[in-house]
């Protein structure tokens, strides 16, 4: 009585007192479990009830007793119990399952899949969201020992069975990416967490499995942005400068070409078709030079209608092979059926470098300055730069000028 909040005396003992207190949804188990006893199915009486405080709260308890008297007829004569306040026990198994909800929902909220391997048995359990990311149709949480290791990609098996041999005893958390060939044949990405679990007679390997296809497909998709240009889907400047440096850091050992690439008429072209029909020539331009180059090359748009090459290993013979390709290329372009012109051409710069000790602004300088020479030429014509044949500063600007002046000349004449 005290643990309900009564003193010695306090509650009257009638045989239906406990009943009394009993929680109305307790009452019934409680009956039943003394109902066994009494009718000799079970040996005692063992539950878990709410009686009433005093104070009107519930108090959680395990009723354990049995019968201790007899009559000569076999007829219960008394019955003995113990009563133990287990609240606090109750508290905190809902407080565990109040965590494994939000666990599970968590776990159902990102996706993630649950299975483990027991080392006795050696038996694999996947529960549904791991089958389903494996493409398992099946409603049985137990699957073949080495069913795993039929899904591994060829190139990712390695790894991953490397990250899964969790050391009996070991206390880390493996993470391992890696990918699976389903039965359908699609490839998808996986991450795991993996440890080992001291539980039953050897322990076992927990683990859970993501699906990470989409993620990976938009952290390339943004890594693919920030080096390229959004319209024609060459390197951007900021690329194409590092990868510049990288090459000049190697060029005493493999000669590099680097070629600057201006289009010629394009201002006129876009003033009097449209932007529109200027991207659309970009597009076809740039697709045009990639056709162009060997394997080895790289190609940017530097902005506008300005592009850049990076030729490894590149001679004399390889770099005018080229520029005739590019220039070819570009002439060649499709311009859409909004331009009635079909003028398009290009002037490119090139410049070679063999000096390891050379900036990348001065490597584009140059070829830049080799693209103005060109333009002064006469356009649709490629110049290489020579320290004793360049225009010099003077020069530069006049060909600039000219080129401005040729430019303004064919806008108002297309218009």
């Amino acid at each position: 009585s005290k643990m309900l909040g009564y003193e010695e005396g306090e509650l009257a003992n009638t045989s239906d007192l406990w009943l009394k207190l009993t929680h109305p949804d307790d009452r019934q188990r409680a009956q039943e479990s003394g109902d066994r006893h009494i009718a000799g199915l079970v040996d005692s009486i063992e539950t878990e009830l709410r009686l009433r405080h005093k104070d009107g709260h519930w108090v959680w308890v395990l009723d354990r007793g049995g019968i201790v008297e007899r009559d000569a007829d076999g007829k219960p004569l008394r019955l003995m119990g113990v009563q133990t306040d287990i609240t606090r026990q109750k508290e905190a198994e809902a407080a565990l399952e109040q965590i494994n909800v939000r666990f599970r929902l968590a776990l159902a909220a990102s996706g993630t899949g649950i299975w483990h391997f027991d080392i006795g048995t050696q038996k694999s359990y996947w529960d549904a969201r791991t089958r389903e990311i494996f493409g398992v149709v099946t409603d049985h949480d137990e699957v073949a020992a080495d069913f795993w290791h039929t899904f591994l990609h060829p190139q990712d098996k390695e790894v991953a069975e490397r990250a899964h041999d969790v050391p009996v005893g070991s206390e880390g958390v493996a993470a391992v990416q890696y990918r699976i060939v389903r039965r359908d044949g699609e490839i998808r990405h996986v991450e795991s967490l993996v440890r080992f679990i001291a539980a039953g007679s050897a322990g076992q390997i927990l683990g859970t499995v993501r699906d990470i296809t989409e993620e990976k497909r938009r952290a390339e998709e943004l890594a693919f942005a920030a080096r390229h240009d959004a319209l024609t889907g060459l390197l951007n400047r900021a690329a194409f400068d590092r990868l510049l440096a990288e090459n000049i850091a190697m060029a005493e050992r493999l000669p590099l070409a680097v070629f600057y690439v201006d289009l010629d008429y394009f201002k006129a072209l876009n003033d009097y078709a449209g932007h529109a029909a200027g991207d659309v020539a970009l597009k076809s331009v740039a697709a045009g030079i990639l056709a162009s180059l060997p394997a080895s090359a790289h190609a940017a748009r530097l902005g506008g209608d300005e592009f850049a090459l990076l030729v490894p290993n590149c001679n004399d013979a390889c770099a005018e092979r080229l520029a005739r390709a590019v220039l070819a290329a570009v002439r060649g372009a499709d311009l859409g059926p909004a331009v009635t012109s079909r003028r398009l051409a290009a002037s490119i710069g090139i410049a070679f470098v063999r000096d390891r000790n050379m900036s990348v602004a001065d490597a584009l300088a140059c070829a830049d300055d080799a693209c103005y020479a060109a333009k002064a030429g006469g356009r649709n014509r490629f110049a290489v730069f020579s320290p004793e044949t360049t225009l010099g500063a003077a020069g530069l600007n006049a060909a600039r000028l000219a080129a401005d002046l040729v430019d303004a000349m064919e806008d108002g004449r297309l218009k």
